[in-house]
């Protein structure tokens, strides 16, 4: 069994390909703890930032601490295809899924982000 703490001043700042408008920060890497499958990141996304549509091949949970965000994904029912995340919702979808997100409000959105590797 292993475990890391991440304190503030420990976080780093990272490029997330195809997103805009927003700072990333990375709370844990893959090769943190144990078996190595988790990315954790905080995402401050400024009024007009987002992601381009697309897909990544890691299981994604996105949970929105504050503001809103406007997500598009490929699945769903029509009112999950096309819908806003306020404070509070979170979003899963698993590896391949296509989805965009883009920050509707006129505040900032931070936003909770966690990546799972697929099993092999």
């Amino acid at each position: 069994m292993s475990y890391k703490i991440t304190r503030k001043n420990e976080a780093y700042r990272y490029e997330a390909p195809k997103h805009f408008d927003v700072r990333t920060t990375r709370l844990h890497d893959p090769q943190d703890v144990n078996s190595g499958v988790i990315t954790m990141g905080l995402s401050h996304f400024l009024p007009g930032g987002g992601c381009e549509y697309g897909s990544n091949m890691m299981e994604s949970i996105y949970y929105i601490i504050e503001g809103q965000m406007y997500l598009e994904c490929e699945v769903g029912t029509p009112e999950e295809v096309k819908t806003t995340l306020y404070a509070g919702d979170s979003f899963h979808c698993g590896p391949g899924t296509k989805k965009s997100i883009l920050n509707t409000g006129t505040d900032s959105c931070k936003m909770l982000v966690a990546l799972v590797k697929s099993a092999q």
